[in-house]
């Protein structure tokens, strides 16, 4: 198994920034996609943005010229740098990872708990 532990800034200002980490620890032998979903109350899940191991990277339109993700392969840790942050960005954030276990296994979705951020006055 795997397992996702996420910490970071859990309240920031309208303007300001904030920071979330995530590490990979557990049964890993490689992860191709991580990335950041949020959720929240009365919403459903959506994606954020994701990055390969190559480093190719996807955002929503959300977020896009907001937000950057960013991966360190040698931790299996990723980041996710916020900025201009607004009262709708107040969510759970969680992470997620799609993962193997060995070199013979089928790649496998895992999350983290999400750890909740949110932007106000």
């Amino acid at each position: 198994q795997v397992q996702l532990v996420e910490s970071g800034e859990a309240l920031a200002q309208p303007g300001g920034s904030a920071r979330l980490s995530c590490a990979a620890s557990g049964s890993v032998f490689s992860i191709d996609v991580m990335g950041w979903y949020r959720q929240a109350p009365g919403k459903e899940r959506e994606l954020v943005a994701t990055a390969t191991r190559g480093g190719i990277t996807n955002y929503a339109d959300s977020v896009k010229g907001r937000f950057a993700i960013s991966r360190d392969n040698a931790k299996n840790t990723v980041y996710l740098q916020m900025h201009s942050l607004h009262p709708e960005d107040t969510a759970v954030y969680l992470c997620y990872c799609n993962a193997r276990n060995t070199r013979y296994t089928i790649p496998d979705d895992y999350w983290g708990q999400g750890t909740q951020v949110t932007v106000s006055s």
